[in-house]
C-alpha cells in the first residue's frame, strides 16, 4: 500500500551501500527498482539479526547472563568505526550511524547497514521539528540539526552516540531532553552522561 514516493524512498536509501564490499559493511546483493510492484531489496543473511535488538534482549536478560563482556562491547564498537572509516575513505557519508543500522552475523561481527527500514522499525528514534521530515534527532551533531549539514564529524558524532548504546544495552540517548530542546542543550554544552558501567578509559 506505499505511495511510488515511499517505495522510491525506500530504493534510494537501500542502494546507498551497493557494490560497497567490506567485512563491516552489509551491502544490498540485489533488488527489484521498479516502481510499479512492490519494493523488493535483498541482502545476505544476518544470523543475529540486528544490534539495537541484540543490545535490548541482552539488557533484558541482563548483562551478566548474556556473555557480552566490555572487551565485546568496544569490539563492536570498532567494527562500526572500521565500516564507517571505508565508507568515508570512498567519499560515502552514512548520515544515520545508529546500533538500529547495524546487524550482527552468527559469530558477533557487526556490519554496519543502511536506514532503509529504520523509520518503520524503530519509529520512537525518528522524529519531526516542524519540518515534515522524520530525522534521528538525538543522533544528529548539533550543525546538523541546526543547519541539515552532513559532514565526515557528524558521522563521526554519531559514532560517539553510538559507543553510547553499546555501553547502555542501546538505551535512548538523551532519553530526558525534548526534542525541540536539543539543539539548545548542545549549544550550551550539555552531553551525554557516562553510562554508570562504563569504565573510565572507554
Amino acid at each position: 500500500g506505499a505511495s511510488l514516493s515511499q517505495v522510491a524512498y525506500l530504493l534510494s536509501e537501500g542502494s546507498t551501500l551497493c557494490g560497497i564490499s567490506h567485512p563491516n559493511i552489509l551491502f544490498p546483493v540485489a533488488a527489484v527498482t521498479e516502481l510499479s510492484g512492490p519494493p523488493k531489496v535483498a541482502y545476505p543473511l544476518a544470523a543475529k539479526g540486528n544490534l539495537k535488538l541484540y543490545l535490548q534482549s541482552c539488557r533484558e536478560i541482563g548483562i551478566q547472563n548474556s556473555q557480552l563482556s566490555t572487551r565485546q562491547l568496544v569490539e563492536f564498537g570498532l567494527q562500526v568505526a572500521r565500516g564507517i572509516s571505508h565508507l568515508h575513505s570512498l567519499g560515502v557519508l552514512h548520515k544515520d550511524i545508529a546500533t538500529r543500522n547495524c546487524v550482527l552475523d552468527v559469530e558477533l561481527n557487526v556490519r554496519v547497514c543502511d536506514n532503509a527500514l529504520s523509520r518503520d522499525v524503530f519509529p520512537s528514534d525518528y522524529h519531526c521539528l516542524g519540518d515534515n521530515e522524520n530525522r534521528p534527532i538525538k543522533w544528529m551533531a548539533l550543525e546538523t540539526l541546526e543547519k541539515k549539514f552532513f559532514t565526515a564529524s557528524s558521522d563521526i558524532w554519531s559514532l560517539g552516540v553510538l559507543l553510547w548504546e553499546l555501553a547502555t544495552l542501546a538505551a535512548m540517548p538523551f532519553e530526558e531532553v525534548d526534542c525541540f530542546e536539543l539543539s539548545a542543550y548542545l549549544r550550551d554544552g550539555y552531553r551525554l552522561a557516562q553510562p554508570v558501567n562504563c569504565p573510565d578509559e572507554l
